[in-house]
């Protein structure tokens, strides 16, 4: 692996406590699933560039 070409790194859960309930659009949960959708397609091509970390 590169250091030039590092492995994305997962975001952070928000806690429950970081919502309002005050029906906020976007909402800090729909922001993390956007976040993590990302980071799966990030992490897909990244793995397609290092098929040996996985192993």
């Amino acid at each position: 692996m590169s250091e030039d070409d590092p492995r994305p790194i997962a975001p952070e859960a928000p806690l429950p406590s970081d919502c309002c309930d005050s029906g906020c659009d976007p909402c800090v949960f729909d922001l993390y699933a956007e976040e993590c959708a990302r980071y799966r397609v990030l992490l897909a091509a990244w793995r397609a560039r290092h098929p040996e970390a996985d192993a």
